[in-house]
This record gives C-alpha cells, sequence and structure tokens, in this order.
C-alpha cells in the first residue's frame, strides 16, 4: 500500500487529484499540500518518521507551476536527500517533461487527469517502490547442505548417512547403492557424480561399478592376474585399469 503526497497550488485540481488517488486500492494514504513550502514540511516529518513509520512518504504527485518554488524547484530539493520520495508530476504543461525526467521523475501526466492515465503512474510507482524494497530487505542466509552426510529416504523417513560411515558405493544404473557396516542405502545419484564429488575425500574408483573408500580397505589381494579388495567382510574385483592407480594410492596411504 503506498503512501502519497498531493502537491498543487489549485484547490479543485488538489481535490480531484486526492480522490482519484484515493480510489485506487494500490494507495494506502493520499494527503495534499496547497504549495511546495506546506510539502517539504510534510516531507522533512516522513524523514523524521523514516522510511517505515507512521509519516514515511512513498511517492509525490507534483504539479510544476506554482508560486515560490515550483515543482521542478522542489523536485531537485529532494534529489538530494539520501532516500527521497519517488516523483510523478502532474501538469497542465507538455514542455517540461525533459526537465522532469532528468530529475528521475517517475511519469510525467498531464491535466485533466484521466483516471486510467493515473492509474497506470501508480502502477509504475508500485514497481519501483517492490523493487527498492527487495533491494533492501535482509538477506536471509539459506543453509548450505552439510556436505559430511547424505539424505536418504528408508520408510518414508529422511535420514542422514555420514560420508565417513561410507565403505562402498556400488552403482545400480541411474542410482548408487551406498553400503556402511550397519546396512545399504539407495540414492538417486549417479556413480559418477560420487566419483568427482568424494575424490578429495579419499574415495577412488576400482571398478566400473564400485567407488572404494581408501581408508576401510583392509587387503589388497592378488591372485593368478587378478586382483581384488577387502572392505570389511566383502571382496571386491578391482578391473585392470584401475588396479595400478589404486595400489600406487595404497603404498602412499598414511
Amino acid at each position: 500500500m503506498l503512501r502519497a503526497l498531493a502537491v498543487d497550488d489549485e484547490r479543485p485540481s488538489l481535490e480531484e487529484l486526492l480522490y482519484l488517488l484515493n480510489a485506487d486500492p494500490r494507495i494506502g494514504s493520499a494527503e495534499g499540500a496547497g504549495d511546495a513550502t506546506e510539502a517539504l514540511r510534510r516531507i522533512n516529518r516522513a524523514l523524521e518518521s523514516g522510511p517505515h513509520g507512521p509519516e514515511a512518504i512513498d511517492v509525490v504527485f507534483l504539479d510544476i507551476n506554482m508560486p515560490g518554488l515550483d515543482g521542478l524547484d522542489l523536485a531537485r530539493l529532494l534529489t538530494g536527500l539520501a532516500k527521497p520520495p519517488l516523483v510523478v508530476f502532474v501538469t497542465a504543461h507538455e514542455d517540461f517533461a525533459v526537465q522532469a525526467f532528468d530529475l528521475k521523475a517517475v511519469d510525467y501526466v498531464l491535466k485533466p487527469v484521466r483516471k486510467e492515465r493515473l492509474a497506470e503512474a501508480v502502477r509504475r510507482v508500485g514497481e519501483l517502490r517492490a523493487t527498492e524494497l527487495r533491494d533492501t530487505a535482509p538477506r536471509i542466509p539459506v543453509s548450505e547442505p552439510d556436505p559430511d552426510l547424505i539424505p536418504v529416504e528408508l520408510g518414508g523417513v529422511t535420514r542422514f548417512v555420514a560420508v565417513e560411515d561410507i565403505t562402498h558405493v556400488e552403482a545400480q544404473g541411474d542410482y548408487a547403492r551406498l553400503h556402511t557396516d550397519r546396512g545399504s542405502h539407495l540414492v538417486r545419484i549417479p556413480l559418477s557424480t560420487l566419483e568427482e564429488r568424494w575424490r578429495s575425500r579419499g574415495f577412488v574408483r576400482i571398478h566400473r561399478r564400485h567407488l572404494v573408500a581408501l581408508r576401510h580397505i583392509g587387503e589388497l589381494r592378488l591372485d593368478a592376474g587378478t586382483v581384488s579388495v577387502m572392505v570389511g567382510a566383502e571382496e571386491l574385483q578391482v578391473s585392470r585399469r584401475h588396479a595400478r592407480e589404486l595400489r600406487d594410492l595404497l603404498m602412499r596411504r598414511p
């Protein structure tokens, strides 16, 4: 809901503008000021109240041709504020549009004011105001997933398996079965993804179907040209293409 201040030295024009603004459901409140000096006093109260205070003003609908300070003068003063209200010029003069937009006006509405045209100006103000609020809103930190825990589904309940408890992983199509000393869990993650993700955590590919944690390998067996490893009580075959790399890694293992 926008909080508006309408500024016009002609009373009938001000009343008509306030009537149209108050009829717009996006306007929460609309006040009037008869000249730029009165408007400045009202804007100062808004600044003292703060952007979320009860006296705050989101937008000023501003006539140009006024005695004393005219609308362009007032807009120039507002540009010097840290957080000025948005400005929409409402005037009978067509020839000030360039100066108005140089002063960062949101819109330039010609008199006599049509309801549809004013509604378009309010829409533009609302969009800009929403963008400002979104950009200045405090960011809520998003928790990163814990790289040491893997969520698994078991009987409709999500549990978390610690990576350090996983002895080896077995490929099953687009899925992977995580083996621990207490059982196994199926997750929808390709083995190749886990291989890349866990390489730095001591996991090594020993076969197209198996990824093994080096710390859980108890034995390396050589038998008639075949290589296998013992992971707990389970013996896993090592393919020829991975045998040399695995042996070198085990030799360097602390």
